[in-house]
């Protein structure tokens, strides 16, 4: 697929099709009737956030690609815990996260892929976005009233060409992340409603978790359809061969974070990461510095 530009997207029954000839209303937010147990999904996070450790690790000493991760969902749906999780064993000095939250006046001086344009993952690094682009074909789509802060110049009549017009923006600015090695993947935690209202219910319980929640997040719940439609829109117009969108999910926290996890493991798998080629002269210093090294350590044995 010579689309992809750098890896062959990973063969998924969560992978949103290429073709637009897919429904969010067809999904499922549980995990299918062949799934794990909890138990064995633990256990098989742990052994991909550690081979994913290995993985970023060769990415940052390789030096040519970048990989960005795009997480979106509604709230409760578990982002925050899920990227702690998947990256928990990520050396910090490769990975970079950053949570968009409402645009501030100088992003809104600027188109609105600006802001995530200058956040984009530095080559051999991971970049974790938390919310992203995406908000301005999701919240806004839901809540117009949004765009009059935002000082467009121009608006059409027909809001659904905005809409059509942004999709159109962010496919082509992911094709040019890409082609200049940005791996993109993209993951929607597609979790029911019933089991948001049963988190929200666990954060106003808990004293602890109270800064978890915000009154506005149940409002936001009671405009469901409407999201579903958007994220049916943006997900059906802008999963590409070369910036995948996986729809995960999200009932069950251990078997989500377990796929995501392993689909990035083997996207990274398809990707042509390598260490850097030591040189004959520097194997010969290697040597050299090796032999001087030994023999120190043998005289200060033999004085001891």
């Amino acid at each position: 697929m010579a689309q992809s530009i750098l890896f062959e997207p990973v063969e998924s029954r969560f992978l949103v099709p290429f073709d637009g000839d897919w429904k969010l209303k067809d999904t499922n937010t549980g995990p299918p009737k062949d799934a794990p147990s909890k138990e064995d999904n633990i256990l098989a996070l742990d052994k991909a956030v550690k081979k994913l450790a290995k993985q970023q690790n060769k990415l940052y000493a390789d030096d040519r690609f970048s990989m960005l991760l795009i997480f979106q969902a509604l709230d409760a749906a578990g982002k925050d815990g899920t990227i702690r999780s998947v990256m928990s064993g990520i050396n910090p000095q490769g990975c970079q996260v950053y949570a968009f939250k409402s645009p501030s006046n100088e992003e809104l001086d600027h188109d609105f892929l600006w802001r995530v344009q200058r956040a984009l993952p530095e080559r051999g690094r991971i970049g974790v976005f938390n919310r992203s682009h995406y908000e301005e074909v999701l919240v806004v789509r839901v809540n117009p009233s949004f765009l009059d802060g935002q000082r467009l110049p121009r608006r059409p009549k027909d809001l659904d060409d905005l809409w059509d017009e942004r999709f159109e923006s962010i496919n082509a600015a992911e094709k040019h992340w890409a082609r200049n090695g940005c791996i993109v993947l993209k993951f929607f935690l597609n979790v029911s409603q019933e089991e948001q209202h049963s988190r929200f219910l666990d954060r106003v319980t808990d004293e602890d978790d109270h800064w978890k929640f915000s009154a506005t997040d149940m409002r936001e719940s009671q405009k469901w359809d409407a999201y579903q439609g958007a994220y049916n829109a943006m997900l059906r117009a802008t999963s590409k061969p070369w910036a995948p969108w996986y729809c995960i999910p999200a009932d069950s926290k251990s078997y989500m974070r377990r796929v995501v996890a392993e689909h990035i493991v083997q996207t990274l798998d398809r990707v042509d990461l390598r260490y850097p080629v030591i040189g004959d002269k520097q194997l010969a210093e290697l040597a050299q510095v090796r032999k001087e090294l030994e023999a120190e350590k043998l005289a200060k044995r033999n004085d001891d």
